[in-house]
């Protein structure tokens, strides 16, 4: 109960904590996304390869962050390692990512439906994203990415229609401690997550109709 208790008081802490809105030039985004960013994640950031992430619809305040976390300082390590990414932002400016993140935000996100058919799976992975597991501690993924998966900016991003293989890489970075951009919410909540609960919550959120 008091692992409980520290999770969702850091969860609190999150939400609750001011942020800077992202009010990026759409235009220009798209510019920069067409350049830099569409070989991975699709002209309109509905990517079609399953370990790049969808960006159409997600917080532009959390792609910001997502951004900036990428990017070394001098001789400073970026807080989310990402060798790849670190070159793409390695240009940018902060104005340049607010522009980027803007496009994506405002894009209509498509929802990538599920070739698992595991009803087993899918079902187990709804429980665990609307329920959480009580007998482990593991509190609901709905409670900081919202019942229908769209998330609370600026920390908890949209889910809804995620590839379950991007999902479940993240989960596992998380859980490995080789991704820790997050002041530790996620690494609590998975220390107590099984693997086949991982892939489980995985396949569900990619099932979730995107909004």
């Amino acid at each position: 109960m008091m692992k409980n208790s520290m999770v969702v008081a850091a969860v609190f802490a999150l939400v609750s904590s001011p942020s800077a809105l992202a009010t990026g030039d759409v235009g220009k985004g798209q510019e920069i996304a067409a350049g830099a960013c569409a070989g991975c994640h699709n002209p309109d950031g509905n990517s079609i390869i399953p370990i790049n992430p969808n960006l159409a619809g997600q917080h532009a305040e959390y792609l910001v962050k997502q951004l900036m976390d990428f990017k070394a300082g001098g001789d400073q390590t970026p807080n989310r390692n990402s060798p790849v990414m670190a070159a793409m932002v390695a240009p940018l400016t902060q104005e340049d990512m607010e522009n980027v993140a803007a496009f994506y935000a405002a894009q209509t996100p498509v929802s990538t439906g599920n070739a698992n058919n595991n009803e087993d799976m899918l079902e187990k992975g709804e429980i665990l994203y609307h329920g959480g597991n009580i007998d482990n501690g593991v509190p609901a993924c709905a409670s900081c990415h919202g019942p229908t998966g769209t998330g609370i900016p600026p920390h908890y991003p949209v889910l809804a229609g995620q590839h379950a293989e991007y999902t479940y890489t993240q989960l596992d970075l998380f859980n490995k401690r080789k991704r820790t951009n997050d002041d530790g919410v996620m690494q609590k909540v998975l220390t107590r997550m099984s693997g086949a609960e991982k892939r489980a919550v995985s396949e569900y959120i990619q099932s979730m109709e995107t909004r």
